[in-house]
């Protein structure tokens, strides 16, 4: 009798111990599930940003190269203007022309050497670099999550209660090949 109680009371040791165990070990594979699951909503959020900044970029630069493009054709235009004029109208009128481009030119140069266009232009590519960094961070925890859960999945016993669970492996973020290539930019 004493015998059939020992038993009986190591039996239930032995069947909380695992069922204590198995909550452990679930527990902490759902952790690292979530943790996988937090890490890619955290690059999502960046890549969302990113994708809304390119296009300010974008905006920006055409902004400032019409703007350089249009003073510097006008400069290119008023000088050619002048090199074909004949008589002296027309070269007046050529040099004029020319002496107002330079001018707002070097109004640009002197009192705004800072072209708003190009502090835009700064402050977007600074906001698109940072978030470039902290996606390229994100990358790198999502893959260390990705890693551990998958590590731990597969370890024994942890491969046990993960299989019941139907806990499969997951990718890491790799970088596809096209985007090893170097980048045309093109306007």
């Amino acid at each position: 009798m004493i015998e059939l109680t020992v038993v009986g009371g190591l039996l239930v040791f032995f069947v909380i111990g695992f069922v204590t165990y198995c909550l452990i070990v679930y527990n902490g594979l759902v952790q690292l599930k979530h943790d996988v699951e937090k890490a890619w909503a955290n690059i999502d959020v960046l890549l969302k940003q990113r994708y809304d900044e390119i296009p300010k970029l974008i905006d920006v630069c055409k902004a400032y190269m019409k703007y350089e493009r249009d003073l510097l054709e006008r400069i290119t235009k008023a000088r050619t203007g002048f090199m074909q004029a004949r008589d002296i109208d027309s070269k007046t009128n050529a040099e004029n022309e020319l002496a107002g481009a330079i001018g707002r030119l070097f109004a640009v140069a002197e009192n705004y050497p800072d072209l708003k266009a190009n502090n835009s232009f700064l402050q977007i590519q600074n906001r698109v670099s940072v978030l470039e960094n902290q996606i390229a961070d994100r990358r790198e925890f999502f893959n260390d999550s990705v890693n551990a859960y998958n590590v731990r999945i597969h370890q024994v016993p942890d491969v046990f209660v993960a299989s019941m669970l139907n806990y499969r492996s997951k990718p890491l973020l790799e970088i596809p090949a096209r985007e090893r290539e170097d980048v045309k930019i093109k306007f």
